[in-house]
């Protein structure tokens, strides 16, 4: 039986469903989820593996404007994912009308390897009739190679998604063992889990403002013990992400700590503290934690 293999890249809008995607492909979280543009914040690979094939695919920051060191930095993990990759995932909200913006988002596309429109969270939309002019404005302006209605989130579409994959990868070897499903370490998944708490616990208060550094990591044979700073531009938001008494910075950890034990396998200690360092975007030694190829730290084993 032919094998096929192949590296598969999710760009699109922020708030398109892609993180939601690469987690739904490859079967369990790969990478945090909000409902805040921007919150996938560098490249993360999700391995999708079975009988014939195996697939990397490779979630990615939204397509916006750069108008920071941070926003830079996202937009060149975005331009980095274009090269060398068998296909393309272009990610679209099924639910808001064209615009400007995905005009923008769609000429990021030239010159790019065959391309897979998929129309996302169309179990929001109530007239389905309404995808086929939205199809048409996207094929005015781009060959996409196919054209597929999903939704991540439920499920819908993903079985025609991963044969469209599937049949457009080269013969190939499979490159990592069956039970590998990120490249990510688990420090990295930690600090990702805790922003992801931050997003959803603090809403709209502190969206993009924090980032969280792990300061030490102590692996134990019954316990991980996780010491972790959560960064913060300003006073007021150190005060939104600690809350009344601590209790916003208690609900964090209780969040992200179970979620870590039910990744991990293993029971963990959690310390989390919260320190302002104005204008954080803007420096090179913060920017560098954003990619687990750059987080810094210290590991006692």
């Amino acid at each position: 039986m032919t094998h096929r293999s192949g590296f598969v890249s999710i760009i699109g809008r922020p708030n398109a469903g892609k993180s939601t995607l690469l987690n739904a492909l490859v079967g369990q979280k790969v990478a945090i989820v909000a409902d805040k543009p921007q919150t996938t914040r560098t490249a993360i690979q999700g391995v999708m593996t079975d009988a014939e094939a195996q697939v990397v695919f490779v979630d990615t920051p939204g397509i916006h404007k750069s108008d920071s060191s941070l926003n830079k930095r996202m937009m060149d993990a975005v331009r980095a994912s274009l090269e060398e990759r068998d296909a393309l995932i272009f990610m679209v909200d099924a639910s808001r009308p064209f615009s400007e913006d995905d005009e923008r988002a769609i000429a990021i596309l030239r010159d790019a390897p065959p391309t897979i429109l998929c129309l996302n969270k169309i179990d929001t939309v109530k007239a389905k009739h309404d995808l086929l002019p939205l199809m048409e404005e996207y094929s005015r302006r781009y060959e996409f190679a196919e054209y597929l209605p999903i939704s991540a989130a439920k499920g819908d579409g993903l079985t025609e998604l991963r044969a469209e994959v599937v049949k457009r990868m080269p013969e190939g070897p499979q490159y990592f063992p069956e039970d590998h499903v990120t490249d990510q370490p688990a420090r990295f998944l930690a600090a990702e889990l805790i922003r992801e708490k931050i997003l959803v616990a603090t809403h709209q208060e502190v969206p993009h403002a924090t980032t969280v550094l792990i300061e030490k990591w102590e692996e134990l044979p019954d316990i991980v013990r996780i010491y972790a700073t959560i960064l913060v531009e300003r006073e007021g938001q150190k005060g939104i992400v600690i809350g009344s008494k601590g209790a916003m910075l208690k609900e964090i950890g209780t969040l992200a700590r179970l979620e870590m034990e039910a990744l991990f396998g293993i029971r963990v200690f959690l310390d989390l503290h919260v320190k302002v360092e104005s204008g954080w975007r803007e420096k090179h030694a913060y920017l560098n934690t954003l990619d687990w190829r750059t987080m810094t730290g210290s590991d006692d084993n």
